[in-house]
């Protein structure tokens, strides 16, 4: 930090300090600043309550709790000449606890405020005002997990900055501010900058950690499902054992969403899907050419009253002229998730592939043969 002197055409030094060799302390002086100057940390902030004590059965108190442009909570932690190491987790608890705080406590805490520091006033007003709505209804106030920390000191340690940096990453706003007191001859000056994340890479920073968030969520739904219908397969292919159906006496449980096995046909399986929606039956005509599958669809096809009559239901039809493969299918509506209903899918499954076995697997090798197809197991 230098001090420009215009008349001089020079620059000098300012002398850096610390906190305690001024005889400043963090409650009296840093905390006062910061509320009479909540800008001060590159935003327009609403303190809320100073000292807050109002957590049930705890005798803790955090510095600062105040109001953002957006309506969420932001916790602020000062400390002096040191973080200390056990700063990230007092934020931590605080934030946790002011997570639960509802709109009318929220008005109660900034009217104690109001009424000890600011001589009264209309805290709901207040609250109004700063964030320019008619009424409380429309403030949002805490919304989700919105809550915020800020973190104010002159020094920050290493497992300090390290835990921030990892909670910005998993979605949580956290900014470490770093104060520092300077003088030149009788003046005082005081420098605050943010330095995590570093306002530049704030925007980027937040639009990489959501995002990763929204990966590690979708990726955790996606094992969860990959572990559901593997554990759903091991019970279907027990019921279908059961069931004498031999067609999948091979097959082994998959983590996919359908189980293949062969119908005679080379690349016409029939095949058993289970999704979080339905379970389904069908016959899946995929051979690489397009001309043969619909040409094996339009045999059957003419051929469906016959063979929905010995199904004995109505089959869906889908010929597909935009994609390469036909289908042939049932389905039925199930919650997959809920495994209270898998015995009753798994039975459904089996007795309606069952069904469509013996309904088409005559007329599907009937209509290979017609076109010259080898039939599955044939070079």
């Amino acid at each position: 930090m230098y001090r420009i002197d215009r008349f001089a055409n020079r620059i000098s030094r300012l002398t850096q300090k610390s906190f305690s060799e001024l005889a400043f302390r963090e409650r009296d002086h840093l905390q006062e600043w910061l509320v009479h100057q909540p800008d001060a940390l590159g935003e327009e902030l609403l303190i809320l309550q100073k000292e807050f004590d109002g957590f049930d059965e705890t005798r803790e108190r955090l510095d600062l709790l105040a109001l953002d442009k957006e309506g969420n909570l932001v916790v602020i932690e000062n400390k002096l000449d040191d973080s200390g190491r056990d700063v990230t987790w007092q934020a931590l608890k605080y934030t946790a606890y002011i997570s639960t705080l509802k709109t009318g406590q929220i008005v109660e805490i900034y009217q104690k405020y109001l009424d000890r520091y600011c001589e009264g006033g209309s805290a709901s007003e207040k609250i109004c005002e700063f964030l320019d709505v008619e009424d409380l209804q429309e403030a949002g106030l805490n919304p989700g997990n919105g809550q915020r920390m800020i973190f104010v000191a002159a020094h920050f340690r290493r497992e300090v900055t390290a835990t921030v940096m990892w909670l910005i990453s998993r979605g949580i706003r956290a900014q470490c501010f770093r104060v520092t007191p300077y003088s030149h001859a009788e003046e005082l000056f005081l420098d605050l900058q943010q330095i995590i994340p570093p306002p530049e890479a704030a925007d980027y920073m937040i639009g990489i950690s959501s995002k990763e968030v929204e990966e590690t969520a979708a990726q955790g739904t996606r094992q969860r499902a990959h572990e559901l219908r593997f554990q759903f397969w091991a019970l279907a292919l027990e019921r279908l054992k059961q069931d004498h159906i031999a067609l999948y006496a091979n097959v082994s449980p998959s983590r996919d969403h359908w189980l293949n096995a062969g119908s005679g046909v080379r690349s016409c399986p029939f095949s058993m899907v289970f999704s979080h929606r339905e379970a389904r039956v069908e016959l899946s005509l995929s051979r690489f050419e397009a001309f043969e599958n619909k040409r094996i669809f339009d045999q059957l096809y003419e051929h469906r009253n016959e063979i929905q009559e010995a199904f004995g239901q109505h089959l869906e039809w889908r010929r597909m002229d935009d994609k390469k493969a036909c289908r042939i299918f049932l389905a039925k509506t199930f919650d997959g998730y809920n495994k209270e209903e898998w015995p009753e899918m798994a039975q459904w499954l089996s007795d309606h592939l069952k069904a469509l076995i013996q309904a088409i697997q005559t007329p599907l090798r009937q209509a290979g043969q017609s076109l010259g197809l080898p039939e599955e197991g044939q070079d």
